[in-house]
C-alpha cells in the first residue's frame, strides 16, 4: 500500500499542489453540472441526488490531520463552522444514501429495507433542521456538532455498513460500482486521516480517494442508462412480435371469415334448392312452389344478414337452422322429420353463438347419415343448458352411421372433402377467447342391442361465461 501511495506522489509531485486542488475542484464541479443537465434530460432522480452530492463536495472543506471534523464537531464554538460546514457535512453523506439506494432500485430489490432507509433519511433531515433552529434560538451552536459526533456519524455509518451488505446480495451489476467505489473511498480516506503526517499528501490520498469513487460513480450512472436502453430494446422488441402475432391472428381471423362465408353460401346447396322449387312449377304445384319459395327467400336473407354480425342469439341460429332444413328436405319429398327440443327453462335470445355454426353438423346427418336411409328419417336438434358455463347443443340422426358413409364415400369416383367441420371448430376456438371457459366437440355413433348402426349424436358445448 505504501508503495503504491509512493508511486502516486511521484506523479503528482510535478503538479503543484494548489493547481492540484484546482483540478479537483474543476473536476467536482464539471461532474455537478453535467449530471444536473442529465436529469433534466432523463428525469430521473438518481442524476439529482449524485449532482447535489458532488456540489457539496465541491464546496466543502477538505479534511487535514491537525484539525479534522470529526475532531472539532462537538467542541468548536465557530458559527459558521457549526451552522454550515458540519451541515453540510450531514447532508452530502445522507445524499450519498440517497443516490446509492436510487441508483441500485432498492425499492425494487429489497424493499423493506428501502423504508427502514426513507424513514433515516427523514429522521436526519428533521433532526438537522431542528437543531439548527435551536443553535439559532438559543446560541448554543455547538449542540449542532454534539448531535452530529454522537448520533448522525456513528447511525449513518451502521446504515451504510448494512446497507452495503444488502447491496452484496443484490442481483443488479450496478452494486459493484458502488461497493468498489466506497471501499476505494474509505481505504484512501481513513489513510489520508490516521496514517499519513503530511497534510498535503495526506489531502491528496483523500482527493484521490473521492476521484476514484466519483469516477465509478459516474461508470455506474452510464451502465444503469445501458441496462434501461436494453430493457427498452427488450419491451420494443416483445411489442413488434405482440404486433406481429396479432398481425397474424388477425389475418387468419379474416381468411377464417371469407372461408365461413362461402360455407355459408353453398352454391350446390342454392342451385339445388331453385331446381327442387322448380320442379314443383313444372309439376304444377303452385302452393308448393310458392310456400318453399318464401322459406327459401327468407332463408337467404337470414344468412346474408348473418354474414354480417360475429355472432347471432341462439333462437336466431335455431330459426335459420329451421329453415335450412325444411329447403333441404323438398329434394327427400318432405321425408325427414326434424324436431326441435329446447329447454324452456333458456332464454334462446340472450345466448350467443357464431352464426351459422350448425349448419355443417345439420348438413352432415343430412347426407352422410340420412340420404342413404330407405325411410323413417329423423332428425333431432336438442338444446339444453349443461351447466352454469355451458350450453349443450345435440344433433342426433337415426342415419346408416359414420362408419357405413365413410365405406359409401370411398366407392364414389368424385370424393368431396368436406372442410365445414374443420372450419367449425377454428371458428368455435376464436369465438371461445372470449370466454372463461373453452368449448367442445364430442361424435358418438350409436348402437341398438346387436351393434348394428343406428345413426350419429353430435354434441357442443358452447360457452356462455
Amino acid at each position: 500500500m505504501s508503495f503504491l501511495f509512493l508511486k502516486i506522489f511521484e506523479i503528482f509531485e510535478i503538479i503543484a499542489f494548489d493547481d492540484f486542488t484546482i483540478l479537483f475542484s474543476g473536476f467536482l464541479l464539471t461532474l455537478s453540472i453535467y449530471h444536473f443537465l442529465l436529469y433534466f434530460q432523463h428525469k430521473d432522480q438518481v442524476y439529482l441526488y449524485y449532482s447535489l452530492y458532488t456540489f457539496l463536495i465541491f464546496t466543502a472543506s477538505y479534511p487535514n490531520n491537525e484539525n479534522s471534523i470529526f475532531n472539532d464537531a462537538a467542541s468548536n464554538p465557530d458559527a459558521y463552522f457549526q451552522l454550515l460546514v458540519i451541515p453540510r457535512e450531514w447532508v452530502y453523506n445522507t445524499l450519498y444514501l440517497m443516490f446509492a439506494k436510487t441508483l441500485v432500485a432498492l425499492n425494487i430489490y429489497k424493499p423493506k429495507w428501502n423504508r427502514v432507509l426513507n424513514i433515516s433519511i427523514i429522521i436526519y433531515f428533521i433532526v438537522l433542521f431542528a437543531a439548527i433552529v435551536y443553535a439559532l434560538a438559543t446560541g448554543k451552536n455547538t449542540v449542532v456538532g454534539i448531535i452530529f459526533a454522537y448520533f448522525f456519524s456513528p447511525t449513518i455509518a451502521v446504515l451504510a455498513l448494512i446497507s452495503f451488505y444488502v447491496l452484496y446480495t443484490m442481483d443488479t451489476p450496478l452494486k459493484y460500482y458502488v461497493l468498489i467505489g466506497s471501499f476505494i473511498y474509505l481505504i484512501l480516506a481513513e489513510f489520508a486521516f490516521y496514517v499519513s503526517d503530511d497534510v498535503q499528501k495526506g489531502t491528496v490520498i483523500f482527493y484521490i480517494g473521492v476521484i476514484i469513487e466519483n469516477v465509478l460513480f459516474s461508470l455506474a450512472l452510464g451502465h444503469k442508462q445501458k441496462l434501461i436502453l436494453q430493457e427498452k430494446n427488450k419491451s420494443d422488441r416483445e411489442l413488434i412480435n405482440q404486433l406481429k402475432e396479432k398481425e397474424k391472428y388477425d389475418k387468419e381471423l379474416a381468411e377464417l371469415k371469407i372461408s365461413s362465408l362461402r360455407s355459408q353460401m353453398n352454391p350446390h346447396f342454392i342451385f339445388n334448392s331453385l331446381n327442387s322449387i322448380k320442379l314443383y312449377i313444372i309439376n304444377n304445384e303452385k302452393e308448393n312452389a310458392v310456400y318453399y319459395l318464401n322459406k327459401f327467400s327468407k332463408l337467404i336473407r337470414k344468412i346474408l344478414a348473418t354474414t354480417r354480425e360475429k355472432e347471432i342469439s341462439l333462437a336466431d341460429e335455431i330459426e335459420t337452422m329451421d329453415l335450412y332444413v325444411n329447403i333441404e328436405n323438398i329434394r327427400f319429398n318432405n321425408e325427414i322429420e326434424f324436431v326441435i327440443n329446447a329447454d324452456k327453462n333458456l332464454n334462446l335470445d340472450t345466448i350467443k353463438i357464431p352464426s351459422l355454426i350448425l349448419q355443417p353438423f345439420l348438413e352432415n346427418a343430412i347426407w352422410h347419415g340420412l340420404s342413404s336411409k330407405k325411410d323413417n328419417k329423423k332428425l333431432v336438434l336438442s338444446v339444453e343448458k349443461e351447466n352454469d358455463s355451458h350450453v349443450k347443443i345435440t344433433i342426433t340422426d337415426n342415419g346408416i352411421g359414420r362408419k357405413r358413409s365413410a365405406e359409401i364415400n370411398k366407392q364414389k369416383l368424385h370424393k368431396k372433402n368436406s372442410i365445414g367441420i374443420k372450419l367449425t371448430e377454428e371458428r368455435l376456438s376464436n369465438f371461445a377467447k372470449d370466454f372463461q371457459h373453452n368449448y367442445s366437440i364430442t361424435f358418438k355413433d350409436l348402437y341398438d342391442h346387436d351393434k348394428n348402426p343406428t345413426g350419429t349424436k353430435v354434441s357442443l358445448k358452447i360457452p356462455i361465461q
